[in-house]
């Protein structure tokens, strides 16, 4: 889950992070007032989950209360990549003399988390990665102990900050990875970072990335998800209990397990087909959650067929079966369907798939083969 970047600076001020006073606006009025109060120049900057806002006009300097109030107008209901800016942060502007990178990140293969900095910062940090590896300096930080002083000292030194910041530095790098470690984040970054006019450390952009599975130990973290980021198929699976992201190919698949959704879709491309979706129902999934999933698979209008694959262990095949029959029944369709259904059960699943006269399959290689036939067949039949 995302936060946007007001979300993910007022978190990082709860522990010790400077941020910019500024204030969140939803109407051109509110930024006339907010830059009225800040009583000096301001950036007003759009609130959407995508990066370039800057390159899409969606950040603009204002030197006026009024400026600002134009320049909103201009910004709120504009599209950035897709998405409708619904509200604006307005910012005191800063006079930046220097911008850094920090970020903190898990590196999965130390396993441990990992902080990034660059002398870079402000731009694409993929893009100082790829071009000069050498400008990004790491520190894997022990999750027990917290980010040390001579760590923080080494990544200062490293990126060429001057000595008199040092001890800010530090305190900033230690208060992002707290917040990085108290809200269960995949990423925490500050981009940039800067130096101001009056010499000081300040974090003018922010981005958080919240761990979906840790959303349970997080509740005032989960309320701040935007739906608007989020495909509503994806959105419905979320609710559902379903492990769903939408792809852009032709059969829909349903499965039991990511690890055999993956190779489900594998075997959909061995034979010359395209995945739809991944689409993992989990195990134990009864017959009202198949058939939750089932109508957010033929919602596509891509899907030209769908392939089951389900394993039953603590899944029993005749409750995925009773899923399968009962999304049917609410929503009728020609969109041909293939079924395996190997484990508990899977005698007294086939027999209910059989009297609705529904294509069935014992290997992963012939569900697959039949799946991208029919697809073929159905998209001719259709056109």
């Amino acid at each position: 889950m995302k936060l946007h970047e007001y979300q993910s600076k007022f978190r990082f001020a709860e522990y010790g992070v400077p941020i910019p006073q500024g204030k969140l606006a939803t109407s051109p009025d509110d930024v006339f007032r907010i830059a009225k109060e800040i009583g000096g120049p301001v950036v007003v900057k759009a609130q959407v989950l995508v990066g370039g806002r800057g390159k899409a006009g969606g950040i603009k300097l204002a030197k006026t209360p009024k400026e600002a109030q134009k320049v909103a107008s201009g910004i709120l209901g504009m599209d950035i990549k897709g998405l409708t800016v619904k509200k604006v942060l307005v910012d005191p502007a800063a006079e930046i003399e220097q911008e850094i990178y920090l970020g903190v990140t898990t590196d999965r293969t130390a396993r441990k988390p990992v902080i990034i900095a660059s002398g870079e910062g402000g731009v694409e940090i993929e893009q100082v990665a790829a071009d000069t590896p050498e400008k990004i300096i790491r520190q894997h930080i022990d999750p027990f102990l917290g980010v040390r002083e001579y760590q923080a000292r080494n990544l200062a030194l490293e990126i060429g900050l001057s000595r008199e910041h040092w001890k800010a530095f530090a305190r900033i790098a230690d208060g992002l990875f707290r917040c990085y470690m108290a809200s269960d984040a995949s990423l925490a970054e500050i981009n940039p970072l800067i130096v101001t006019g009056d010499d000081e450390l300040l974090a003018i952009d922010g981005k958080m990335v919240i761990d979906d599975n840790a959303l349970f130990r997080q509740p005032s973290l989960a309320e701040m998800r935007d739906m608007d980021d989020e495909a509503p198929a994806e959105t419905q699976a979320r609710q559902a209990g379903l492990s769903y992201v939408k792809l852009g190919g032709e059969i829909g698949c349903m499965v039991n397990g990511a690890g055999l959704a993956m190779a489900t879709m594998d075997m959909t491309q061995l034979f010359g087909g395209s995945p739809a979706n991944f689409l993992d129902i989990g195990g134990g999934a009864q017959s009202d959650k198949v058939a939750a999933a089932l109508r957010i698979i033929l919602a596509d209008p891509n899907v030209n067929s769908v392939l089951f694959n389900i394993f039953g262990g603590i899944t029993r095949c005749d409750e995925v079966a009773r899923g399968i029959l009962a999304a049917l029944d609410e929503i009728p369709t020609d969109v041909p369907m293939v079924v395996r259904l190997v484990g508990t059960n899977e005698e007294e699943g086939r027999a209910l798939l059989a009297d609705a006269d529904m294509t069935t399959a014992t290997t992963l290689a012939k569900a697959a083969q039949k799946a991208v036939e029919a697809a073929k067949s159905y998209a001719n039949a259709e056109a």
